[in-house]
């Protein structure tokens, strides 16, 4: 095994959710090679002419990537590894969440327009215009162990508040067996930035229990107000110490280059690329 490379443990667990190579045509380049060239390029951020003739042709690598990335093999594979973590009771339902921006390479740019052409650029992949430049921003919601449960893409330009159902809402880890996947955490964490009445009454109208610190303008607003300004919200300082995990979740996210730097254009290329991290944080 070379660096970068995944393990017979890694690989022996993900390529049971390969598709099916099929019998027509001609005879399909090897998927243990592809998908070490995948995360070969993913690791160090170079561009897929640049990665090694050992891996096979870059042509093969990149639509193999797309491919799988289009048809949901990466996002299945990640839940699926999600639900035999959980069935063996190795998931933690304390859930923190945050947001990482993430500096948009020029060569992330000029995707080609989808839908509403008027110019938005972070409805069409996940990129946001602002006074340093294009940038997207990954807002993500991990266990108690700080592995990525759900994410969602946006531009790096849009407010982490506006996005917080979302993230909740990308949580579905499937059962082993039957019944429905699992959507809902114990106890959600989360800093100053999600601090809103309407995020608090969204918590409570599903049961989960939270930890968000008031900001400052909204303790001074409610006391201004006297009892018409309510009792403050429960807050747990112990609890919410434990939020540094989704800090530690990004800085293991970002040692992939191709990650800690967007170089796709599309949105569903970014989607993968975090995907496929956060499938090997995983394992």
């Amino acid at each position: 095994m070379r660096r970068h490379e995944l393990s017979d443990a890694e690989w022996a667990a993900l390529s049971r959710f390969l598709p099916s190579s099929g019998t027509a045509g001609r005879p399909r380049s090897d998927d243990r090679v592809v998908l070490n060239g995948i995360v070969w390029k993913l690791r160090t951020g170079s561009a897929w002419r640049d990665v090694p003739e050992r891996y096979g042709s870059w042509q093969t690598l990149y639509t193999r990537f797309r491919r799988w990335a289009l048809d949901g093999t990466f996002s299945r594979m990640l839940q699926q590894v999600q639900a035999e973590k959980d069935a063996a009771g190795d998931i933690g339902w304390l859930v923190s969440v945050d947001s990482t921006i993430v500096r948009a390479h020029q060569h992330a740019a000029g995707g080609r327009k989808r839908g509403d052409r008027s110019g938005d650029e972070t409805a069409d992949h996940a990129l946001g215009r602002s006074r340093g430049g294009l940038s997207t921003k990954v807002h993500l919601a991990c266990d108690g162990r700080g592995r990525p449960l759900g994410f969602v893409l946006t531009g790096g330009n849009t407010n982490d508040c506006t996005r917080f159902e979302a993230v909740l809402e990308s949580i579905r880890v499937p059962r082993i067996g039957p019944g429905r996947p699992r959507t809902r955490p114990d106890h959600v964490i989360a800093d100053k930035g999600y601090s809103s009445r309407k995020i608090r009454a969204y918590l409570r109208e599903r049961g989960i229990r939270h930890t968000i610190p008031e900001r400052a303008d909204q303790v001074l607003g409610r006391l201004n107000r006297g009892r018409r300004g309510g009792r403050p919200p429960v807050f747990d300082r112990a609890t919410y110490r434990l939020r540094n995990v989704v800090e530690r979740c990004f800085n293991r996210l970002k040692q992939w280059r191709g990650l800690a730097t967007r170089y796709d254009k599309t949105r569903e290329s970014y989607q993968a690329t975090v995907t496929i991290a956060s499938i090997l944080l995983w394992i």
